[in-house]
């Protein structure tokens, strides 16, 4: 199994729209290194809901339902999209001045690439960011 993190705008798409749907189809992702990050989940992969724009932290974790597939928002057909499901909500959110202030995420994509939206997490990055929570509500 990989961790990611996948950024929405909450006043787009939330944590709690997620949870409303159920699932629901990752897309309009139209960056090409975030589409290899996509290209690569696969079905049983976590990922952490990141709130950007708009709150700027963790909020929760969905796992990956359906690998990629062709974007139902993209006319072109050459863009794709995959399928997430709400997993977890984290006790508390982990914000990005949180993540930046740590030593142990330096390296950490979402800090590293500021602007990608679909991004690999570590083994030990997702482990601490879930300690820095407090673990799962």
């Amino acid at each position: 199994m990989r961790y990611w993190l996948m950024k929405s705008e909450p006043d787009t798409f939330s944590w709690d729209d997620l949870v409303k749907k159920g699932e629901a189809e990752w897309d309009g992702v139209r960056n090409h290194t975030a589409q290899l990050n996509m290209k690569a989940m696969e079905v049983g992969d976590q990922a952490l809901f990141y709130h950007s724009n708009i709150g700027l932290e963790c909020v929760g974790i969905m796992k990956i339902v359906r690998t990629a597939e062709q974007d139902s928002t993209d006319e072109t057909g050459k863009w794709k999209a995959v399928m997430v499901a709400p997993y977890k909500k984290l006790a508390r959110p982990v914000t990005l001045k949180a993540i930046k202030a740590d030593p142990a995420l330096e390296k950490m994509e979402l800090i590293r690439q500021s602007r990608l939206s679909v991004a690999p997490v570590r083994d030990e990055e997702f482990a601490h960011i879930l300690e820095m929570a407090g673990g799962t509500a």
